[in-house]
């Protein structure tokens, strides 16, 4: 068992207080006490990346700044195994040779004397499992970095051969094929490329995508034969990125665009659609029905309830105060007419952060796993609860142990010689107020058991803080990659 951790100074910031401060120390903790029972048949890794200041910061800290950190759970028959390590960016280990922080966060100016990398690369938002290795990303596009999934060392940076210098957080692994779609986006020309990355981790293809300004795109889709990029009206405002500040701007009067290209397309084969003026982080999940690309995803509520226009200022001041305010919609891309039909599937819960059962990534699925918020989400941001929806009804059920729990982005495991999409479970890390420790909740999520709540509480000696996203590698994939 790992010691209790050192933790840093408290500061006057919500991103550094209560179980957003930063720890320390790097543990490994098994024969963890249990309420409940761990299942037998759930069996693989669960990974959850997220902030964590290294040095104490000395700067208008924000909670996009912090350094990655992995916490990961593996699953064995029943036992259960905690371990967590920083991510080595090239950025933390010069700052560590250093002794102190050469980098200042969002808040602040650039660094000026290292016009190549002028923020840090903190590979601190997503990962995603790929070809043996766990790929860890940032969400402004940078060099993401490979680590073992089994020891959470970092292997370093993954250029795929020197074939890439940047790709952004949410990348799509198709476990079908082996292959990785990316795109990474710039404020200078070209304002946005896509690719793909092969099993063998060699780049397959490459292209530039023909935007004529920059944009603030966040996820993407894959289907069987298309990769659908996004071209939401919320860009850098134009004054600030003259004079290298960060600040955003919602142009009301542009349309949202989304790029469907074929997997391995040409630029001149991208047919791009339009919809109505919105922003989106994360997409749920895309497919195809005949000549149809259909998309599902969880866009912010931009227009206004009283006049049904959208409101510019409102999603500015939501973004800027990490507010939310979140819709269940679907897009359907007409590939023969070019036309877009929209839909909301959900208005009623205020969800984010999806995760489904990753066999049916580009696939026609029907079940998707949400953390919940508090409606209208106009206060700092808590996670007190789960959904899982219907996507062909919109229908749903939730659970919550209470409002001040703070539950993280899930994962879906499938139950060994599962024998249908949710058939299997959903793991998360879970902040209890109550006892003011960290659990491993673990919930059966066939049918609509998991409104019973948590079959398994894995408890933690110390605290795991909040984090951004997750992972669930199966056993099985594991061993494809021995």
């Amino acid at each position: 068992m790992g010691a209790i951790t050192t933790e840093l100074p408290v500061h006057d910031i919500p991103a550094l207080n209560g179980n957003n401060a930063p720890i320390q120390q790097e543990d490994v903790w098994d024969d963890l006490p249990v309420i409940g029972k761990v299942p037998e048949d759930m069996n693989g890794l669960y990974v959850r990346n997220g902030p964590n200041a290294y040095f104490p910061p000395t700067w208008r800290y924000h909670a996009y700044d912090g350094d990655g950190m992995l916490h990961a759970v593996r699953f064995a028959k029943g036992s259960v195994t905690y371990r967590n390590k920083w991510i080595y960016t090239d950025g933390l280990r010069e700052e560590q040779d250093a002794g102190a922080p050469l980098w200042k966060g969002i808040k602040e100016p650039p660094r000026s004397d290292r016009p190549d990398a002028p923020l840090k690369n903190t590979a601190n938002t997503d990962v995603k499992y790929h070809a043996g290795h766990l790929l860890t990303m940032w969400y402004r596009s940078g060099l993401p970095y490979a680590v073992d999934p089994h020891t959470l060392d970092t292997v370093g940076p993954e250029t795929y051969g020197g074939a890439i210098q940047r790709l952004s957080a949410h990348s799509r692994p198709d476990e079908h094929t082996g292959e990785l779609m990316f795109f990474d986006y710039d404020t200078k020309p070209p304002y946005m490329r896509y690719g793909v990355v092969g099993p063998d981790r060699q780049l397959r293809h490459a292209i530039d995508v023909p935007l004529d300004q920059p944009g603030l795109p966040h996820d993407m889709a894959i289907t069987d034969n298309y990769s659908i990029l996004h071209d939401f009206p919320l860009r850098p405002d134009p004054q600030a990125l003259a004079s290298g500040r960060y600040k955003v701007r919602f142009f009301a009067d542009q349309p949202s665009r989304f790029g469907v290209v074929p997997r391995h397309g040409r630029a001149e084969q991208i047919q791009w659609f339009e919809a109505k003026p919105t922003y989106m982080l994360h997409v749920v999940n895309a497919w195809e029905e005949g000549r149809e690309v259909v998309m599902v995803g969880t866009p912010y509520r931009v227009h206004a309830r009283e006049s049904g226009e959208p409101d510019a200022e409102r999603l500015e001041k939501t973004i800027h105060q990490r507010q939310r305010d979140f819709q269940l919609y679907e897009w359907r891309f007409d590939l023969q007419t070019g036309k877009t039909c929209e839909r909301v599937i959900d208005d009623v819960l205020n969800t984010e952060f999806p995760v489904i059962n990753s066999a049916y990534q580009g696939r026609k699925n029907r079940w998707s796993y949400h953390v919940v918020f508090p409606q209208g989400g106009r206060e700092e941001p808590r996670f007190p609860g789960l959904v899982k929806y219907d996507l062909e009804t919109g229908g749903y059920v939730a659970y919550s142990a209470g409002p001040q729990f703070f539950y993280n982005e899930a994962g879906f495991a499938p139950r060994d010689n599962a024998t249908s999409e949710d058939d299997g479970y959903l793991v998360m890390f879970v902040w209890n107020p109550h006892s003011e420790q960290s659990e491993i909740q673990i919930f059966d999520a066939k049918d609509a058991r998991m409104a019973n709540g948590p079959v398994a509480r894995v408890l933690l000696p110390r605290r795991v803080p909040h984090g951004f996203h997750a992972t669930y590698v199966s056993q099985a994939t594991l061993d494809k990659w021995k």
